[in-house]
């Protein structure tokens, strides 16, 4: 019988601070929106130029896609990460159900994020980037990942304990996914900034 594995608190010192860089986001968004529905004219702390500003995506549809104000979500669903992460580092232990209940959480956060960052690129109504939006970003993208490698280790994805111990330690390689999916969304800004100059120069000439 193989011995019980210490407790992931790396995983769970980064699923607090995740929470709470994502959950700060997310107010400064909620505040921002406040401000918005009180005076559509007001100039927003956030709106820094006009390639980097959030009151244009608060203001579409893109902003409410489920029919309320996407910081919502971030200010309900960023709780969950954070109780987990302090749970972990208090001692607790989770049934597999709910790892994959909160890998289940995640994936769809990953995944909005994705289809939000398509939006501000590509989307012809926005074509902008949302400081806060981007810090969530930032923090949603590693947390997928880490918890991903998680869920494979703890036997949550599969009972074999080769595969967790390989899992295990593909979490030190979580930086470097990062970076690189950072240096892909950068990648694709440029590429987005320089189609945006293609079409503005070829309406002058």
């Amino acid at each position: 019988m193989s011995e019980p594995r210490p407790r992931p608190v790396v995983f769970a010192v980064w699923l607090i601070i995740a929470s709470v860089l994502g959950w700060f986001a997310a107010f400064q968004l909620t505040i921002d929106k406040f401000i918005q529905l009180e005076n559509p004219s007001a100039d927003l702390s956030c709106n820094v130029s006009v390639m980097i500003q959030c009151g244009k995506n608060l203001d579409s549809w893109q902003g409410e896609i489920f029919g309320f104000p996407n910081p919502i979500i971030g200010l309900t669903g960023w709780m969950a990460p954070f109780v987990v992460g302090v749970a972990i580092l208090a001692g607790a232990t989770f049934p597999r159900w709910f790892w994959a209940t909160f890998g289940a959480g995640i994936t769809f956060a990953f995944g909005f994020v994705c289809w939000l960052i398509g939006q501000s690129l590509y989307a012809t109504n926005l074509g902008v980037l949302c400081p806060w939006c981007m810090l969530t970003w930032a923090v949603t993208i590693p947390t997928f990942f880490a918890t991903m490698v998680h869920l494979a280790r703890n036997g949550t994805f599969t009972r074999n304990e080769a595969v967790q111990e390989r899992a295990n330690k593909l979490m030190v390689w979580v930086p470097l996914a990062t970076i690189l999916a950072y240096a892909i969304i950068i990648l694709l800004v440029q590429m987005r900034g320089l189609d945006l100059l293609g079409e503005v120069i070829g309406m002058i000439l």
